[in-house]
């Protein structure tokens, strides 16, 4: 058991008639995690995943019907903030926006109308989370990990898969991954991720997976410095030019800030462990 999900979550999706919507609650599905209703105005009352999941009108009634502590948003972007705030007024605890493409006032306001309520949401642009052996809330896929002791957050979706299937193939498990989302504002960062990394008793070391842009990874520098569990980390972009988009909207060097040698300096003297490429990851991880 690992942090945010287990096999004990009751999950919604929001979105869930849609194609990426259905494909994915079917991955999750086989995967063990407990899909217990799917949300889309217009369709309430309708049952999909071959009648084993009832489709309601509004995230509150679904609630309420169910129990459900967390909902996964699959709707277009310029829906999205609609979504996240009705998973907020339902009080979900555990909200995964995967949705990329977000506007950036759009996350503006949900992260003021977020503030102080005890509600986690993680993206938007988030390929979720995934507690091996316990649950899926999200698109990782399944079979790139296997249960263990290492706790992994990251910016890149793509990363995520390749450091956790580079180290399964060296016998090295994971206790969650979770990908906090590539776009420049979000409501859950890397300091918020370490912290319930820092007090899991099932995580004993955490890979933190970075990137160019923005100064996240500087901020996380600071507080691992006072963390007890070793921190692996990884820096995408060495040699990305400055002032040039790599990949997605957060990803952007402009003014000298946000630089792959500036983060990698901040984690050094935090103590955290750089790998020059994912696969050293797992060869620093058995030391």
């Amino acid at each position: 058991m690992g942090i945010l999900i287990n096999r004990e979550s009751r999950i919604i999706v929001q979105g869930i008639t849609g194609f990426q919507g259905r494909f994915h609650t079917h991955q999750m599905m086989d995967y063990g995690s407990q899909i217990v209703a799917g949300v889309t105005p217009g369709k309430g009352g309708k049952w999909v995943m071959d009648g084993k999941v009832p489709v309601f009108e509004s995230v509150k009634i679904a609630v309420a019907a169910t129990g459900a502590d967390v909902s996964v948003i699959f709707v277009p972007s310029h829906f999205a903030q609609d979504a996240i705030f009705e998973a907020i007024d339902a009080d979900v605890k555990l909200i995964v926006c995967v949705t990329e493409g977000v506007p950036v006032h759009d996350m503006i306001q949900v992260r003021q109308y977020l503030w102080q309520k005890d509600i986690v949401l993680v993206g938007p642009n988030s390929p979720g989370i995934l507690t091996p052996g316990e649950a899926i809330a999200g698109v990782i896929p399944a079979n790139t990990a296997s249960v263990g002791n290492v706790g992994i957050v990251s910016r890149s979706g793509t990363l995520i898969y390749e450091v956790m299937y580079a180290i399964k193939r060296d016998g090295i498990g994971v206790s969650t991954c979770v990908g906090i989302g590539s776009d420049p504002v979000k409501c859950t960062g890397f300091i918020e991720v370490l912290k319930h990394f820092e007090s899991d008793p099932h995580t004993e070391k955490i890979v933190l997976i970075g990137e160019i842009g923005g100064i996240e990874e500087e901020e996380a520098a600071d507080y691992i410095s006072q963390m007890t569990k070793p921190v692996i980390g990884y820096i995408a972009g060495v040699t990305a030019p400055p002032g040039r988009r790599m990949g997605h909207l957060g990803a952007i060097i402009e003014g000298g800030v946000g630089t792959a040698e500036g983060k990698i300096k901040a984690l050094k003297r935090s103590g955290v462990q750089i790998a020059g490429h994912p696969e050293e990851i797992p060869q620093i991880l058995k030391r």
